[in-house]
Formats: structure tokens, C-alpha cells, sequence
């Protein structure tokens, strides 16, 4: 780490840190999984293909990005924003279990 190193910062510094990876990590599993979810839908209905592959190709790359960025901070940044996607996954596929008869 190059700017901040956890060590030296107090507890409650690295809880906030922690805590808004967590909600990063959420954040961007939702957006993520919703993205998903619509080009699952636009190659159902015989969307575009080239369209729907370049919206794969840049999900893929934010998500990455972000993870990519969260490494650069340390594990447990990185731990924290895994874990948010992970609870970002298990909320939408309950969801759309519900919601798809």
C-alpha cells in the first residue's frame, strides 16, 4: 500500500475503510448482477449481438477495475469488497426468485 497503510491507522479508521468497501462492494455486485440480468434479457428477446457482447466485455472490466483498485489497498480491502459482491449476488437471486414465477 502506497498512501494509506491499515496498520497505522486507528481502529475505527480501518472499520470505516472496511465498512465502505463492504457498501462498494454491494454496490457494484448489484450493479453488476442487474447488468447481467438485462443482457440476459436483450439475448433472449434477439438483441443485438455485437451491442450485448460489448456490454459483457465492459461489465467484466468494471468489475475487475474495482477489484483491481481494492487489491491495490490490501487484503482485507479486498476481502471486504469480495464479500460485498457476494451479498450483493445472494440478495438479487433471491429477489429474482421471487419474483419470477
Amino acid at each position: 500500500m502506497t498512501l494509506l497503510a491499515f496498520d497505522t491507522l486507528p481502529s475505527w479508521a480501518m472499520a470505516l475503510s472496511l465498512t465502505a468497501h463492504l457498501l462498494a462492494g454491494i454496490a457494484t455486485g448489484t450493479l453488476h448482477l442487474r447488468t447481467l440480468w438485462w443482457t440476459t434479457r436483450r439475448f433472449a428477446q434477439g438483441g443485438r449481438a455485437m451491442t450485448t457482447a460489448a456490454l459483457m466485455a465492459a461489465r467484466f472490466a468494471v468489475l475487475g477495475c474495482v477489484l483491481l483498485l481494492a487489491s491495490l489497498e490490501g487484503a482485507l480491502p479486498l476481502l471486504a469488497m469480495a464479500l460485498g459482491i457476494f451479498t450483493a449476488r445472494v440478495l438479487m437471486v433471491r429477489r429474482l426468485r421471487m419474483a419470477v414465477p
